[in-house]
């Protein structure tokens, strides 16, 4: 299984991830999509 961020899809071989919780499960987000998280947007 290959490893992408629950927001935007890109791959483990194009971004750094962030593990984090989402409406109760474990999920990985990436750098990118970090900020549109904390500040809303999503």
């Amino acid at each position: 299984m290959e490893t992408t961020c629950f927001v935007c899809g890109r791959t483990e071989k194009d971004a750094v991830y962030i593990h984090c919780v989402h409406e109760g499960e474990e999920k990985l987000v990436c750098a990118r999509c970090l900020p549109m998280l904390i500040h809303g947007g999503h």
